[in-house]
């Protein structure tokens, strides 16, 4: 990969133009985009093909709307393994989370699925209107070990912020998201309050609801707040070129490792200002270095299952193009 040659057009804005069939332009040679089509075609779930198609091949949002609605629940939500943390038919909130980011990546965020979709985070929110990471649902069906079901959830931010913060990106109004939003403008004011640690994916979760809450004077003195912490911290930053990789400060066990792209995902994400543009440029570095010999990019999450594992691989592979491609990397 480099930088200096241009992108697959996203077909929101100039489609790649198509074979004499139906088929799509395809990307040819050993470019990385190349190789991460040989992997998603051989290994990913069709969801993930679909969407693969949608975003670098010319391919339409309605062949993702469809894979994806093999995915939702008589009750409106989502379920079977959406989030390969969670297995079973079951609709949980981390379900909600994936399907929302599929459907605003499509520009289809809104309508009655999503209607239905709000009517189910009522049903299933704590009693301060926010999202606990599991509900509790029929036990047996697997779990990650660290999502396991609980009997009195309480409200979190890891899965209440990308969800609010997606629906307010999309200009979706429900009764739903008052209390909801009121919740995460209290959780990220008291991330690291009182001496309490700061996990990565908290503060990716607070980002997440930062990057679309409407009230954007709010949003960006809160995430000027939060980005003083990060960088005090050091909670989600490469090390300086000169450091030795053995005096980096490593995170608490519990956390799963982020990069700084992971975060600011997009130029424009109020995080993006928390870092420079030389540890954004090392971050993306590392994160083109982190495609893996059979095309695919390795998951965030634990191994702990095989399944599991493959599947995320797939999730990781769309989201690491599709950050690349927002930087003005060559994919």
């Amino acid at each position: 990969m480099d930088r200096s040659a241009s992108l697959p057009s996203s077909p929101s804005s100039s489609p790649l133009p198509t074979t004499g069939s139906a088929e799509p332009a395809r990307p040819a040679g050993s470019s990385a985009l190349a190789r991460a089509e040989r992997f998603v075609w051989l290994s990913a779930r069709v969801l993930e093909q679909r969407r693969f198609a949608y975003h670098f091949l010319g391919g339409g949002a309605e062949a993702v709307e469809t894979a994806l609605a093999a995915y939702l629940g008589t009750d409106g939500g989502y379920g079977h393994a959406l989030d390969p943390d969670l297995r079973g038919p079951v609709s949980q909130p981390p379900h909600a989370v994936h399907a929302l980011r599929v459907l605003d990546g499509i520009g289809r965020c809104g309508g009655q699925r999503v209607e239905r979709l709000c009517r189910y985070l009522t049903s299933v929110s704590t009693p301060d209107g926010a999202l606990p990471v599991c509900h509790p649902s029929p036990h047996g069906y697997p779990a990650a070990p660290w999502v396991p079901p609980a009997d009195d959830p309480r409200g979190d931010l890891r899965t209440t912020g990308p969800v609010v913060g997606l629906l307010h990106r999309n200009e979706v109004w429900h009764a739903w998201l008052f209390r909801a939003t009121d919740f995460c403008w209290a959780a990220v004011a008291a991330l690291g309050e009182g001496g309490s640690a700061v996990r990565p994916y908290e503060v990716a979760a607070a980002v997440a609801f930062l990057d679309g809450v409407p009230d954007r004077a709010r949003a960006e003195a809160a995430a000027e707040r939060l980005g003083r912490r990060v960088r005090e911290e050091r909670l989600i930053m490469p090390p300086p070129a000169s450091e030795p990789a053995e005096d980096r400060p490593l995170p608490p066990a519990s956390c799963e490792p982020l990069q700084v792209h992971d975060i600011a995902r997009t130029p424009g994400s109020p995080a993006r200002r928390w870092f420079t543009d030389a540890e954004m440029d090392r971050s993306l570095d590392a994160l083109v270095a982190a495609q893996q010999e059979d095309g695919g990019w390795p998951p965030h999450r634990r191994a702990w299952t095989p399944g599991a594992t493959l599947e995320w691989r797939s999730v990781a592979t769309i989201e690491a193009l599709l950050t690349l491609r927002a930087y003005g990397r060559r994919i």
